[in-house]
């Protein structure tokens, strides 16, 4: 029997899950024009599904190689030469589970590459005749990296010579974090790990600024939500008013991937299945009440910047309004964490079960 999943990529035949067709269509259409860009979300967000997801539905004209910076050890990006060896090795494995012949698969593996200059010849020697998508997921692990960087520029400069038929290269790269890679600056000088000189400004400015913007709406509509829902009345058949109840926890969440699926876990597991409105209450006062990764980074963000800190408090206990104007850096990280975004041009919470935790934490510190 399926459940709903908190904790990991969702699996359609493990998991009840929102129908996210119509944004792997979005993201198909990026993929087929052979764009590179960046799926930038907060925490918990559904990109590493969703990039599941678009793998298991990819065309079979494509080879996907999917790979995960996660947990890849420091190590592995102290040297050109042991990155080099790390990506290799992440796209051989990656690809066991894709549909080509094994002698491509294996051919992957080279030892001889050891510098950028040998990877960047055996890519394009691995990509000729082939349209090779590639997906890096948690790729702001490890963003900080001067060699990741050049790895990041040496990909740029593959897909401008692309374009005038001068090299061979990935069709598509997709690339997922917190940040967006294009403004990478702003995730290094928020960890006190970078100050812009001038020797460096060449290595961190915009290696990514071939990317595309990616405006796939991640987030979940009502009827997004109706839609796994419904997936669950099909096994259950309990008569729930599946509108009614898509609404209310739409309502409390804004279509935050890991609220929704959260309050629906905890409706089905711990209260006794009860599918109303004030059951969908009863749901956000229990995840209000629980500590959980999401809060944790919520509460974290706020303290590790003070001026989001002061931006959040000026707007929901002195009742200031601010204009949203993305360029305000304070203004871009509070999004980028997704905690605010922008309503009838000002800055507002992003969900009410945000609004109600932060509120209850700025309330505790000013007593």
């Amino acid at each position: 029997m399926r459940k709903f999943n908190v904790t990991g990529v969702c699996v359609p035949a493990k998991d009840y899950m929102v129908d996210i067709n119509n944004k792997l269509e979005q993201i198909m259409r990026l993929v087929n024009d052979g764009c590179y860009f960046t799926i930038n979300r907060a925490r918990q967000f559904g990109k590493t599904t969703t990039l599941s997801r678009l793998q298991k539905t990819m065309p079979n004209e494509y080879v996907c190689a999917r790979i995960s910076f996660q947990g890849v050890g420091d190590e592995s990006f102290e040297t050109a030469g042991a990155f080099c060896k790390m990506f290799i090795g992440l796209i051989h494995t990656s690809l066991q589970f894709a549909s080509v012949e094994e002698g491509y698969r294996e051919s992957w593996v080279d030892c001889s590459v050891k510098d950028f200059t040998m990877l960047n010849r055996h890519i394009s020697k691995m990509c000729r005749g082939k349209k090779v998508i590639l997906m890096i997921d948690e790729v702001d692990k490890t963003s900080h990296n001067r060699v990741f960087l050049h790895f990041i520029d040496m990909l740029r400069e593959k897909f401008l010579l692309q374009r005038e038929d001068m090299d061979d290269t990935f069709h598509s790269v997709i690339l997922t974090g917190v940040y967006d890679i294009k403004n990478i600056k702003l995730k290094l000088m928020n960890e006190g790990v970078y100050t812009p000189t001038v020797s460096e400004g060449k290595i961190y400015n915009s290696p990514w600024n071939i990317a595309v913007n990616f405006k796939v709406d991640m987030s979940f509509n009502p009827v997004e939500i109706a839609s796994m829902l419904t997936e669950y009345e099909k096994d259950h058949k309990m008569g729930i008013d599946i509108s009614a109840a898509s609404n209310e926890i739409y309502n409390y969440t804004s279509g935050y991937p890991f609220l929704v699926s959260r309050i629906c876990q905890c409706i089905d597991e711990e209260l006794y299945r009860n599918w109303t409105a004030e059951g969908v209450q009863e749901a956000v006062k229990v995840l209000l009440a629980e500590s959980n990764t999401l809060f944790g980074d919520l509460f974290k963000n706020l303290e590790n910047s003070a001026d989001l800190y002061n931006l959040i408090y000026d707007i929901l206990i002195v009742g200031e309004k601010k204009i949203f104007n993305i360029d305000n850096p304070t203004i871009h990280l509070g999004s980028v964490y997704g905690i605010i975004n922008e309503s009838e041009r000002y800055v507002a919470i992003s969900n009410k079960i945000f609004e109600i935790r932060i509120c209850d934490i700025l309330f505790r510190k000013t007593r």
